[in-house]
Parts: structure tokens; sequence; C-alpha cells
């Protein structure tokens, strides 16, 4: 029995411990929870103290601050910080801001303040509400800025915020070190300084003395007298009170160790914010900049976007002139236009930053070159955004609004933030974050001045400053045949069944082999300024997989193959360009080499750069359809570099899918770029290729990638149809015409291929097709309908058509600069050429009669040499 009872006893402890064992880990997961837990309440429950903003005050004079060359000449009023600019060749003079901003009917008292600002911007506070902010009402008419002038630079500092002035001078001190201070004045100096100073001894208070209030705000009074400066003291006394304290040595450390003897002085979470602006003339350019390292602001209300000189040249409502945007190819705006119930103009250069997380999709807006101006009269201005530019978006509208004037801005992102929605429980909300850092960067904008109120003469401008600033890169070309660029499809991903499994597999549409005898065939018909793109031809197809590694699609052939087709194309003078994305990873995972969580960019909330398709309809995330990630800026840079090594290993020319066409920065944590910085790493790397001898195809042509492109696709002439546009000019194409062949796009996959071939008749552009050698029933069950139209057979008798008069009429100008252009009715256009070759194009539907005596045919286009 005993032994029975030992055993259970034994098998009961046994039990016990092993119970106790399996409890064991599960415990210490417990407190690594617990100790987080804590860790992270406690640190959440950690403010930073924030570094007090020093707080500007203007001293100086009333005599205007100027800065002159032999070409221009800035006079700064000093009381207002706004300029007057005279254009010396012409007497011409533009003004920073109306001068009749006062008297403005429809202005109210806000909008007033900031017509007379030469500084506007916005912050965010802790709920993501956004403030406006002007300089005039914010800064200058507080005295809250200075000035610093040389011999080559205007520098204002801008104390921008509802603080008031702070003047370093004792707000209290102790009995013996006021004493020491003022007796190192003169007698007369120090009298009235005492005299502005009330000595309080908590011992000896007067009758109206309230001891509680002062021990309150002074709480060193309990142990010791101060004295504390009077409060009836007015600004022109606390001016003289400052400089007496300056002369004898009083510096930011005394008045730190002062402010410390009243409750509160010091450590202000006020929404305050420091920034310079400085003015500098180069030659006959005005060049405004902004060091981003020398603004400040607290964190916890965050600069959300600057926009400098937000009124230069407005066009008030007696003026007779209009507004440049680059909407497309170039978009006017006609002063006073009555368009006051439409949206003003707005569009982000460079389109969107595809780093920057959103949950819903209306309209992209895009600009895609970096200029914008005015003209007023017969004088006009040109705002040229450099670094910088890629946080730019621009804006413009016309008066009646909110005030009496017509204007164009440009407006910069300063910190980047996202929004993200988060559930507790019964309850639901959302936090914004913001980009930890701001890059060591100077937004700088230029502007040139034109003696003309002509956008033809502003584009040609324009072309001169591309030229100047880029050199041999920009030369003119030796043309007599019209660019034509054909991309050729090879193959698309469809799903398939194998051994019942749906997998996905390339569908071949146009093989190696069948690509050579297109290309030859189009040659020998005639095509003799051709450029080729093959898309589709590697890592799965036109959706293309992550470029970790060049893999051409076996089903369109060998390498051999391939090579073949490049080599054709080359003996014919055919330029051959192997295309490829390298900024994205799509149907990319683990045995593609791609792993999201390292590989892929990061949003500013540290979120892998996922990305959604959007719905038409209801303009949300289409959660459903398969997303793709945003690759981290130094994998782009590599697999750019891979694709444009394997051409070069061919003998072909590189076409980009994106660089020229998206810009996106990159908030990975341990190695953040700017927009800015990937812009930068683009040029240098596209320059190195160029320089190499490396044949460059792009998309769209940002500006920044036009020295660099041996031919542009699918350029947007016209741009969107915003309601407040009153006409679609070719300013970009005027800039480039000659110098580099561009494309609309493809004609045969156009909504409607008869506008966009007078569109590129209008602009001076080549032609584009897209084809390939299967049937348009191919695509079947497959998500790439827009490609229906593509087959090359049905469309190659037009095609031919369509090249052959182009060719014959307009073949002899691609060599020429565009010297003029028109807009002669709504319906009718008129470009003009160096050699005095007019382009008539008639988008109307009934025939025009020209002065020259041509007739232009309804939806057609003439040509008169």
């Amino acid at each position: 029995m005993k032994k029975v009872k030992s055993e259970r006893q034994i098998e009961r402890r046994n039990a016990v411990i092993a119970y106790l064992k399996s409890l064991i880990f599960p415990v210490i997961l417990c407190l690594i929870i617990l100790v987080g837990i804590l860790v992270v309440i406690n640190y959440s429950n950690v403010k930073e103290t924030p570094t007090p903003i020093e707080v500007r005050g203007y001293d100086g004079g009333e005599e205007p601050v100027i800065l002159e060359n032999d070409k221009l000449k800035l006079t700064m009023d000093p009381l207002t910080t706004q300029f007057s600019l005279l254009v010396k060749d012409t007497g011409k003079v533009w003004y920073s801001n109306p001068e009749d901003a006062d008297a403005d009917p429809v202005a109210l008292s806000m909008e007033k303040g900031r017509l007379k600002s030469t500084l506007l911007m916005s912050y965010c506070s802790a709920g993501g509400m956004e403030t406006m902010f002007n300089s005039y009402d914010k800064s200058v008419a507080k005295g809250l800025y200075e000035i610093e002038a040389t011999d080559d630079m205007i520098r204002v500092y801008y104390t921008i915020g509802d603080q008031e002035r702070e003047y370093r001078i004792p707000p209290a001190s102790t009995v013996e070190n006021f004493e020491a201070w003022i007796g190192k004045m003169d007698a007369q100096t120090a009298s009235k300084a005492k005299n502005s100073y009330k000595l309080y001894d908590i011992n000896k208070l007067g009758k109206s003395d309230d001891k509680e209030a002062l021990l309150e705000k002074y709480p060193s009074l309990e142990s010791q007298p101060l004295y504390i400066i009077r409060d009836n003291r007015g600004p022109v006394i606390l001016q003289t009170l400052e400089q007496a304290f300056e002369d004898v040595g009083y510096d930011a450390a005394a008045l730190e160790a002062d402010k410390a003897l009243v409750q509160g002085a010091s450590g202000s979470t006020a929404a305050v914010f420091n920034i310079t602006m400085q003015y500098r003339l180069d030659g006959d350019s005005l060049v405004v900049e902004f060091p981003i390292s020398e603004m400040e602001f607290n964190k916890d209300n965050p600069l959300y976007t600057l926009t400098p000189l937000p009124f230069f040249g407005a066009g008030g409502t007696d003026d007779e002139g209009y507004l440049v945007v680059p909407e497309g190819g170039g978009a006017l705006i006609n002063f006073n236009n009555q368009k006051t119930a439409q949206n003003a103009y707005y569009a982000n250069l460079y389109g969107w930053d595809m780093a920057l997380s959103r949950e819903s999709v209306v309209h992209s807006t895009e600009a895609d070159f970096n200029a914008f101006g005015i003209i007023n009269g017969d004088s006009s201005f040109l705002c040229l955004l450099e670094e910088g530019a890629p946080y730019v978006s621009i804006k413009a509208d016309v008066s009646g609004k909110s005030n009496s004037y017509n204007y164009a801005q440009a407006v910069y992102s300063i910190t980047n933030r996202e929004q993200y929605s988060f559930s507790q429980a019964l309850t639901t909300g959302a936090v914004f974050v913001y980009q930890e850092s701001l890059p060591d960067e100077t937004l700088t904008q230029r502007y040139r001045f034109i003696d003309s109120g002509s956008y033809v003469d502003m584009a040609k401008d324009y072309q001169e400053y591309l030229k100047e600033r880029y050199g041999d890169r920009l030369a003119l070309q030796d043309e007599t045949q019209v660019p034509v660029s054909v991309e050729i499809l090879g193959a698309v991903d469809k799903v398939k069944q194998i051994l019942g499994v749906p997998v996905s597999r390339p569908l071949e549409l146009t093989t190696y082999s069948e690509a050579t005898d297109l290309i030859t065939r189009l040659h020998g018909e005639g095509m003799t300024n051709l450029s080729v793109k093959l898309s589709g031809w590697c890592n799965g197809g036109v959706r293309q997989k992550y470029l970790k590694k060049v893999k051409t699609i076996s089903a369109l052939g060998s390498k051999k193959d391939l090579q073949k087709l490049v080599d054709t194309a080359e003996s014919m003078g055919v330029g051959l360009y192997l295309d490829g994305s390298t900024q994205y990873a799509k149907n990319s995972g683990i045995l593609d080499g791609f792993f999201s969580y390292s590989d892929a960019a990061k949003f500013i909330s540290k979120e892998r750069a996922e990305i959604y398709q959007y719905s038409t309809v209801t303009f949300a995330q289409r959660e459903s359809s398969e997303s793709y990630y945003l690759l981290h800026t130094d994998l782009t840079l590599e697999a750019a570099d891979k694709l444009a090594e394997y051409a070069k290993g061919l003998g072909a020319g590189v076409s980009f899918q994106e660089v020229g066409s998206e810009l996106s920065s990159d908030f990975y944590l341990k190695d953040m770029n700017s927009r800015q910085a990937v812009l930068n790493k683009q040029v240098s790397q596209l320059q190195e290729m160029s320089d190499s001898g490396m044949k460059i195809m792009v998309n769209k042509g940002f500006d920044y990638v036009i020295p660099y492109s041996d031919i542009v696709t699918n350029m947007a002439l016209q741009g969107s149809e915003y309601t407040i546009l009153d006409e679609f000019i070719p300013f970009y194409q005027i800039a480039l015409h000659g110098y580099v062949d561009y494309t609309g796009k493809s004609l045969n996959l156009s909504d409607d291929y008869r506008e966009e071939l007078l569109r590129s008749a209008e602009y001076g552009a080549g032609l584009q097709f897209t084809f390939m050698d299967e049937s348009a029933f191919t695509l079947q069950k497959t998500l790439y309908s827009e490609y229906f139209g593509a087959e090359f057979d049905a469309w190659h008798d037009r095609m031919m058509e369509i090249y052959d008069r182009y060719n014959a009429e307009l073949g002899h100008v691609f060599g020429q600069e565009m010297t003029g252009h028109e807009i002669l009715s709504e319906e009718l256009t008129c470009t003009t050429y160096a050699d005095g070759t007019k382009v008539y194009v008639n988008y109307g539907y009934e025939d025009i009669s020209v002065p020259s005596g041509v007739t232009v045919p309804a939806r057609d286009y003439a040509v008169v040499r």
C-alpha cells in the first residue's frame, strides 16, 4: 500500500513539474510582451522638449534695399519686403505684389494680407488640419523679420506665426545681474533703462500688487527681489532698450537665463516658422532660393507647403494677357475669362509620387516640363523650376474669385504626410504620419524676362534656357524624314491550365523572327527614319517581372534569333530599343529574386509601397486586382543598368518605361531618397549611358531626360481638358522641335486616331504605331484589351497611307526649328517652321479657306511651302 502511495506521489510530482515546465515558455512570452508594452507606453509618454525657435525682429531703416547688375535692378521696400524689378533693356517694371491690393473691392481682409505677401505657407496641426499663414499678416506686420543685404544677394529671414516679437532684453532679472548690466551703460541710458523696470520685493509689495499672481509667474520672488519689465512699454522704447543692452554685451545666453525666472517663458510649442528667402541676380535672370536646412519649425506643427512670390506679375482686371501653364504641351488661361465657377488650375510637376500612398484616385494631374509664366501686354516672364522642382505643383487662377488678380504660382510640398486608419474596441480613428527628416537641398526658381507678349517667343526663350543649360547635348538635327516609332509586342501573360492547375504563362504575340520580318517589310516600304521598341520580350512579357536578371522568353525564340533581329535592324539603319520596366516588381516573388520586405520602397508610414489599380466607377483601390510593388531606389538603378548592359551586349538601344515618365521618392528608413535625389541619380545614370554611346528611348519625356534621349514616345501633346483652360499650345514642342524626335500616342490604339494625327501635325510630332503579328482574337480571355487594335495585317494599309502622305508633306521640317504658332479660330491652327513652311490644321467638320488661297479640308491638315 505504501509502495502504491509512493508511486502516486511521484507521478503527481512529475505531473506538476511537467505542467510547470509547460508554463515556462508562455510565461516568458507574456513577460516579454508586458515589458514591450511598458516600454512603448513609457516611450510614447516621453515628449521631446521642443527647441525654442528664435524670433526675428526688424530694426533697420526705411531706405530701399537695392540689388543691381547691368541687366536688372531689384528695389525692395524694407518695411514690407515687397519689391519691384526693372528690366533695363526694355524699361519694363515687374512687381512682386499688386500695387493696389488694399483697394481690391473683391478681396476680404485676410485675402488682402495674402496679396501683400511674398510668401505663403501652410502647416499641419496634430489632428491633421491644414492651416494657412501669409508672410505679411504673420510676419511683416508684426516686424518679425530681418533683412541682410550684400553686393550679390538679399536674404530675408521671416519668422511667421502667431507669436509676437521677442526683444532681447531681460523680462526679469536679479538685483545683482540687473545692476551689473546698467552699470556698464552711460548715466543717461542707465536711467532710462531703470525707469522701464520695477523692483519687486515680496515682503514690500504695494497695495495694487497681486502677490499670488506675481509668485505664480515669478516663483523665485519667494527667495529674492527681482527687477521686472513694466507692461506699458511700447515698441520704440523696447527697441531702444534692446540696443542699450546689446551695446553692453547682453546676448542670447543671458536672455535665456533671465527667461528662466519667468514661469513658461521658454520652450514654446506655438506654430512658429523661420524661413529664409534669398534673392540673386544672375545675368538677365532673377533667382529665388529657399535653403531647406534653414527652415525651422516645431515637429508638432510640421511645415506642409510653401508658395514663393504667389502674386509676382499678377494681372489685374484692366490688364490684357494670359497665364501659361504646363498642361500637356502647354495651355493658356486668358486674364479675366469669367470662369469664376471653375476650380483653379492645379497640376503636380512630374506627376504623382508613387511613394505616397493613396486610397482613391479621381484624376492624376501631371505637368511634364518645369516652366510656367505670365504674359501681360507686350511683356512676359518665364518661371523655371530648378532644384526642388519634383516637389512642385503649379497653381493658376483668374480674377473674380477671392481677389481681382490673375496669377500663376509654384506650390512646394515640404513635409509629406500619409493618413491611415486604426480601430480599437468600439472606436475608430485616423492618424497622420509625417516624413521624419527633410533633405539638405535648396528650392530654386529662376525668372527670365521676355520683351514680347507672344507665347511663341516665351517658348523660344525656354529653348534658349535648355540649350544654355545642356550645351552640345541639345544640337539641331539633320533630318528630312518623319521619325516613326513602332512598338512591337512580344508576349503577354495568360492563365493556362497545366495538369488542371491554372498557371500564368507567356502568350507569344510576335516572335523575334516575326519582328525581324516586320521591320524588314516596313523599311522596304520606305520607312527610313524608323525606331522600333521591342516590348514584352523578357521576364514574363509586357507585364514584366522584377528585372533581377534579364531572361528572354523562350516562346519568342532563341537568343540567336534575338541577336539576328538586332543585327537586321542595325544593317538597315533602324534604331532597335529593348524595352523594360525598371521601377516596379509585377508578378514577382522569391523565385524571381524579389522579397517585398527588403526590396520594396517604403511609404512614409514605413509600410511597403504596394501599388493598386483604381476603379473608374468608385475611384477606390481595386484590392481584388493584382497589386505590385515600387522598388527600392537602389534596385531601380540596378535594374536600369542590367537592362542597358544586356541591350548594349546585343548592340541594341535601351527603352525605359518609367524613367522620364514617372518619378518617385523612397522613404526607406535606413536609405531614404527624396524625389530630388532620385531625379539626380537618374540624370547621372542617363548621362553615363549617353556618354558611352548608348541609344536611349523614353516615354512622355520629362524635361530633365530630354538631353540624354534619342527619341521620346507617348508624349502628352494636349493634356487634360480642364474647363478653366482657354487654349492648348505646343509650348514644349516649340522648344524641342528639331533637337529631339518625339511622337504622340500610337495612332492605332487611340480612341480617335484622326484627332491624334491632327494634333501630331500641329505639334510637329512624328508618328507612332503599336503592332503584333498575331490576330486580335489571340488576346481574348486576357487582361490586354487595350491591344485589340494592334494587329499588324489589319492596320498595315491604313498606316502606309498615313505615313506616305505625312512624310511627303512634312518630312522636310523635322530638322528645323518651329518658329511660329497661331490659333486662327476655334477650329483652325497654323504652325510655322524655319524655312517658312506652314502647317494648317482644321479640327472642325467643315472646309476652311486660308489667306494663302489654300482650302483646309474638314478634319484634316494642309501644308503650304
